[in-house]
């Protein structure tokens, strides 16, 4: 019966979907192809019809494998969420706390909070997804968001940390190299960091910049003579010299050999804040988590 088909054939075909191959769900989830093989004809034969299509390239999802997959990413995140709520003890902030930051937040300045939380609870797991993709915390997909945009559901609890702005800044030695820009319109002239796609998150915040900036470049004007999609790469890239590009400010401060460059021309405000469900508040250690990044970015957010 349907009813009774087993989480493990689910866990194993949603591995499949996201990696392509038995052999690569299988290294993903610690089985055995042979075993990864078993759980998806087992689940096919339960159905009733065929969910991939075999070739020398791996397994092709068809179009009834894609219509099941979001039930089965729901049912993982629920079962995630259910392995983490079981590893916590009544009353004790121990046990696993899922967070979702964006990379920079997460490379740049969470680790000192985190690693002071966990010193006061030693007991106490941190699991941290970076991405710009927000994880979906009603579906507790995480337990805790750091975000950049203020949530709109009543069932979330919700701390605003404020503004942290993001400026312009070129390293040292690009500034020695290609001189520093007395203008906005100057920006066009120089080598620019920025992304490889545009992305409406992009496209956002370029029209949130010429909101609040009318005389910036349009992006299309600027020398974006190096792109990539990571916040990360192209905080790395800045630190090398190779442009001139975004960076917090709170950030850039750590070093001094980043130039803020036009300063007083230019600001952009990244509204933060911390989320997680209403339903976690009474919960220990997800508090815990919680007052501590609120408090650790609001501290972060101050030296800005």
């Amino acid at each position: 019966m349907m009813n009774d088909i087993s989480w493990d054939l689910y866990r194993s075909f949603l591995a499949v979907l996201r990696c392509g191959s038995l052999s690569a769900a299988a290294r993903d989830l610690g089985l055995t192809q042979p075993t990864m093989g078993r759980h998806v004809e087992a689940l096919e034969a339960t159905l009733g019809y065929p969910l991939f299509t075999r070739s020398q390239q791996g397994l092709i999802a068809n179009e009834a494998a894609e219509a099941l997959r979001p039930y089965a990413e729901t049912l993982a995140s629920t079962v995630a969420a259910l392995e983490r709520h079981a590893s916590g003890e009544l009353g004790a902030v121990k046990g696993t706390v899922r967070i979702t930051a964006s990379d920079v937040i997460g490379v740049e300045v969470l680790p000192p909070i985190l690693a002071r939380l966990q010193h006061e609870h030693p007991g106490l797991a941190i699991e941290l997804s970076l991405s710009d993709v927000v994880e979906d915390v009603l579906r507790r997909e995480a337990d805790i968001a750091v975000r950049m945009t203020g949530p709109k559901q009543d069932a979330l609890l919700a701390r605003h940390i404020g503004e942290i702005p993001v400026g312009l800044f070129a390293h040292q030695t690009y500034i020695e190299r290609y001189g520093e820009p007395q203008s906005l319109a100057d920006l066009t002239r120089h080598r620019f960091i920025g992304y490889d796609r545009q992305t409406a998150y992009i496209r956002a915040a370029g029209d949130l910049i010429r909101a609040r900036t009318p005389d910036f470049p349009d992006f299309a004007a600027l020398d974006m003579g190096y792109r990539t999609d990571s916040n990360i790469a192209q905080l790395a890239a800045i630190r090398a010299g190779a442009g001139i590009g975004f960076c917090q400010t709170g950030i850039a401060r750590r070093d001094p050999d980043l130039i803020h460059i036009l300063k007083h021309a230019f600001r952009m405000p990244l509204d933060t804040w911390v989320v997680m469900h209403e339903d976690l508040k009474l919960l220990p250690r997800q508090k815990a988590v919680f007052d501590a990044l609120a408090k650790g970015l609001l501290d972060y957010a101050a030296t800005t």
